[in-house]
Protein backbone atom coordinates (compact mmCIF):
# COMPACT_ATOMS: atom_id res chain seq x y z
CA UNK A 1 0.00 0.00 0.00
CA UNK A 2 1.40 3.19 -1.15
CA UNK A 3 0.35 6.19 1.55
CA UNK A 4 0.63 9.02 -0.60
CA UNK A 5 -1.51 7.26 -3.43
CA UNK A 6 -3.90 6.20 -0.70
CA UNK A 7 -4.22 9.93 0.18
CA UNK A 8 -5.00 11.17 -3.20
CA UNK A 9 -7.58 8.78 -4.01
CA UNK A 10 -9.24 9.29 -0.45
CA UNK A 11 -12.77 9.13 -0.72
CA UNK A 12 -13.41 8.25 3.13
CA UNK A 13 -13.30 10.82 5.94
CA UNK A 14 -10.86 13.89 5.59
CA UNK A 15 -7.70 13.69 5.72
CA UNK A 16 -5.11 17.24 5.59
CA UNK A 17 -1.79 16.04 5.35
CA UNK A 18 1.37 17.64 3.63
CA UNK A 19 2.96 16.12 0.59
CA UNK A 20 6.28 15.93 2.05
CA UNK A 21 5.46 13.82 4.89
CA UNK A 22 4.50 10.42 2.88
CA UNK A 23 8.25 9.20 2.24
CA UNK A 24 9.01 10.32 5.90
CA UNK A 25 5.67 8.19 7.02
CA UNK A 26 7.04 5.05 4.60
CA UNK A 27 10.61 5.38 5.95
CA UNK A 28 9.99 5.19 9.35
CA UNK A 29 6.33 2.78 9.15
CA UNK A 30 7.47 0.07 7.13
CA UNK A 31 8.90 -1.78 9.45
CA UNK A 32 5.99 -1.99 11.52
CA UNK A 33 3.90 -3.03 8.18
CA UNK A 34 1.74 -6.58 9.12
CA UNK A 35 3.12 -6.79 12.59
CA UNK A 36 0.30 -6.07 15.26
CA UNK A 37 1.47 -2.11 15.71
CA UNK A 38 0.07 -0.14 18.48
CA UNK A 39 -0.10 3.18 17.34
CA UNK A 40 -1.66 6.53 19.25
CA UNK A 41 -2.19 10.13 17.17
CA UNK A 42 -2.71 12.86 18.96
CA UNK A 43 -5.11 14.70 17.02
CA UNK A 44 -8.02 13.39 15.49
CA UNK A 45 -10.16 15.86 13.60
CA UNK A 46 -12.03 13.87 11.16
CA UNK A 47 -10.63 10.96 11.32
CA UNK A 48 -9.33 9.99 7.87
CA UNK A 49 -6.09 9.36 9.22
CA UNK A 50 -7.11 6.58 12.07
CA UNK A 51 -8.81 5.03 9.07
CA UNK A 52 -5.66 5.40 6.64
CA UNK A 53 -3.20 4.03 9.60
CA UNK A 54 -5.61 1.10 9.94
CA UNK A 55 -5.80 0.27 6.43
CA UNK A 56 -1.88 0.91 6.42
CA UNK A 57 -0.76 -1.10 8.93
CA UNK A 58 -3.43 -3.91 8.62
CA UNK A 59 -6.24 -5.33 10.64
CA UNK A 60 -4.01 -6.63 13.43
CA UNK A 61 -2.94 -3.20 14.51
CA UNK A 62 -4.48 -1.34 17.10
CA UNK A 63 -4.87 2.30 15.96
CA UNK A 64 -5.80 4.93 18.69
CA UNK A 65 -6.64 8.86 18.53
CA UNK A 66 -7.01 10.89 20.95
CA UNK A 67 -8.14 14.81 20.81
CA UNK A 68 -9.68 17.58 23.39
CA UNK A 69 -12.79 18.29 21.17
CA UNK A 70 -15.54 15.87 22.01
CA UNK A 71 -16.67 16.70 18.71
CA UNK A 72 -14.13 14.07 17.27
CA UNK A 73 -15.50 11.36 19.09
CA UNK A 74 -18.17 11.11 16.21
CA UNK A 75 -15.20 10.40 13.66
CA UNK A 76 -14.25 7.20 15.00
CA UNK A 77 -13.47 4.60 11.75
CA UNK A 78 -14.45 1.51 12.09
CA UNK A 79 -11.63 -0.84 13.73
CA UNK A 80 -10.31 2.39 15.67
CA UNK A 81 -10.69 3.75 18.47
CA UNK A 82 -11.20 7.73 19.96
CA UNK A 83 -10.77 8.72 23.43
CA UNK A 84 -11.35 12.69 24.48
CA UNK A 85 -8.57 14.26 26.38
CA UNK A 86 -6.24 16.60 26.81
CA UNK A 87 -2.81 15.62 25.33
CA UNK A 88 -0.90 17.33 28.33
CA UNK A 89 -2.91 15.78 31.02
CA UNK A 90 -0.92 12.88 32.09
CA UNK A 91 -3.73 10.96 34.17
CA UNK A 92 -5.71 10.57 30.84
CA UNK A 93 -2.54 9.78 29.29
CA UNK A 94 -1.51 7.27 31.59
CA UNK A 95 -4.96 6.16 31.48
CA UNK A 96 -5.32 5.30 27.33
CA UNK A 97 -1.94 3.57 27.71
CA UNK A 98 -3.75 1.23 30.58
CA UNK A 99 -6.20 0.43 27.81
CA UNK A 100 -4.06 0.54 24.54
CA UNK A 101 -0.50 0.76 25.46
CA UNK A 102 2.34 0.42 25.43
CA UNK A 103 2.27 2.27 22.00
CA UNK A 104 4.71 1.34 19.21
CA UNK A 105 4.62 4.33 17.30
CA UNK A 106 3.22 7.59 18.80
CA UNK A 107 2.25 11.33 16.45
CA UNK A 108 1.54 13.89 17.84
CA UNK A 109 -0.39 16.15 15.77
CA UNK A 110 -2.10 17.92 18.01
CA UNK A 111 -2.32 21.41 19.39
CA UNK A 112 0.86 22.52 17.96
CA UNK A 113 1.88 24.51 20.57
CA UNK A 114 5.46 23.78 22.05
CA UNK A 115 4.66 23.74 25.81
CA UNK A 116 2.02 20.77 24.66
CA UNK A 117 4.22 19.20 22.83
CA UNK A 118 6.96 19.37 25.55
CA UNK A 119 5.06 17.68 27.80
CA UNK A 120 3.53 15.08 26.00
CA UNK A 121 7.14 14.29 24.94
CA UNK A 122 8.18 13.79 28.07
CA UNK A 123 5.53 11.26 29.47
CA UNK A 124 5.21 9.63 26.86
CA UNK A 125 8.40 8.71 25.24
CA UNK A 126 9.86 6.63 27.59
CA UNK A 127 6.95 4.62 27.97
CA UNK A 128 6.91 3.93 23.62
CA UNK A 129 8.39 0.29 23.20
CA UNK A 130 12.00 -0.64 22.55
CA UNK A 131 12.32 0.25 18.89
CA UNK A 132 9.34 2.20 18.23
CA UNK A 133 9.39 5.78 16.78
CA UNK A 134 7.78 9.05 18.17
CA UNK A 135 6.57 11.71 15.26
CA UNK A 136 6.30 14.85 16.17
CA UNK A 137 4.62 17.04 12.73
CA UNK A 138 3.64 20.24 11.71
CA UNK A 139 6.46 22.01 13.49
CA UNK A 140 6.56 24.73 10.99
CA UNK A 141 4.04 25.78 13.44
CA UNK A 142 6.24 26.51 16.48
CA UNK A 143 8.24 29.28 14.35
CA UNK A 144 4.84 31.28 14.51
CA UNK A 145 3.92 33.72 17.15
CA UNK A 146 0.17 32.89 17.42
CA UNK A 147 1.30 29.34 18.85
CA UNK A 148 3.94 31.22 21.35
CA UNK A 149 7.25 30.80 19.86
CA UNK A 150 10.03 32.19 17.07
CA UNK A 151 13.02 30.70 15.53
CA UNK A 152 15.34 32.60 18.59
CA UNK A 153 12.70 30.54 21.64
CA UNK A 154 14.97 28.19 23.09
CA UNK A 155 11.47 26.82 24.43
CA UNK A 156 10.70 25.91 21.19
CA UNK A 157 10.12 22.50 20.45
CA UNK A 158 12.70 22.31 17.65
CA UNK A 159 14.84 24.16 19.42
CA UNK A 160 14.94 21.87 22.84
CA UNK A 161 15.49 19.06 20.43
CA UNK A 162 18.54 20.37 19.14
CA UNK A 163 19.67 20.97 22.93
CA UNK A 164 19.19 17.51 23.74
CA UNK A 165 21.08 16.40 20.39
CA UNK A 166 24.30 16.08 22.29
CA UNK A 167 23.41 13.70 24.85
CA UNK A 168 23.10 11.18 22.08
CA UNK A 169 26.77 11.46 22.69
CA UNK A 170 27.22 11.42 25.96
CA UNK A 171 28.41 7.70 25.87
CA UNK A 172 31.43 8.91 24.27
CA UNK A 173 33.41 10.45 26.59
CA UNK A 174 36.28 11.33 24.86
CA UNK A 175 33.96 13.51 22.34
CA UNK A 176 32.17 14.81 25.84
CA UNK A 177 35.23 15.37 27.99
CA UNK A 178 32.51 14.06 30.84
CA UNK A 179 30.51 16.99 30.58
CA UNK A 180 27.88 15.24 29.44
CA UNK A 181 26.06 12.43 31.18
CA UNK A 182 24.23 9.45 30.10
CA UNK A 183 20.47 9.40 30.65
CA UNK A 184 17.75 7.56 29.85
CA UNK A 185 17.23 9.57 27.00
CA UNK A 186 20.62 8.23 26.03
CA UNK A 187 20.46 4.58 26.24
CA UNK A 188 16.74 4.10 24.20
CA UNK A 189 17.71 6.91 21.75
CA UNK A 190 19.00 5.44 18.73
CA UNK A 191 18.66 8.46 16.69
CA UNK A 192 16.66 12.03 15.71
CA UNK A 193 15.87 12.94 12.27
CA UNK A 194 15.04 16.72 11.19
CA UNK A 195 12.60 16.73 7.91
CA UNK A 196 10.90 19.72 6.57
CA UNK A 197 8.45 20.34 9.86
CA UNK A 198 8.99 16.98 11.30
CA UNK A 199 11.22 15.83 13.54
CA UNK A 200 11.57 11.46 14.45
CA UNK A 201 12.67 9.85 17.42
CA UNK A 202 13.62 6.30 16.83
CA UNK A 203 14.03 4.15 19.60
CA UNK A 204 16.33 1.26 20.38
CA UNK A 205 18.17 0.08 23.69
CA UNK A 206 22.09 1.54 23.16
CA UNK A 207 24.63 -0.40 25.12
CA UNK A 208 27.52 1.46 26.30
CA UNK A 209 29.46 2.02 22.91
CA UNK A 210 32.78 1.29 23.03
CA UNK A 211 35.19 0.71 19.77
CA UNK A 212 37.47 -1.89 18.49
CA UNK A 213 39.96 -2.44 15.70
CA UNK A 214 39.17 -5.99 13.99
CA UNK A 215 41.17 -7.70 13.51
CA UNK A 216 43.67 -5.65 16.11
CA UNK A 217 46.85 -3.79 14.67
CA UNK A 218 49.25 -1.43 15.26
CA UNK A 219 47.86 2.40 13.83
CA UNK A 220 49.76 3.08 10.13
CA UNK A 221 53.06 5.39 10.89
Amino acid sequence: MDLQQYWLNNTGQSIHKWVNYFPIYEKHFAPWKGKSATVLEIGVEHGGSLQMWRDYFGPGSTIVGIDIDPNCARHEPPGTHVRIGDQTDTEFLQRVIDEFGPFDIVIDDGSHISDHITATFNFLYSKVTENGCYFVEDLHRTYEAPHGNSLSNPMSFINQVKAITDSLAADHVWHSNFTIKPTSFTRDTFCISFYDSIIVFDKKQIPVNQAFRIPDAPLPP
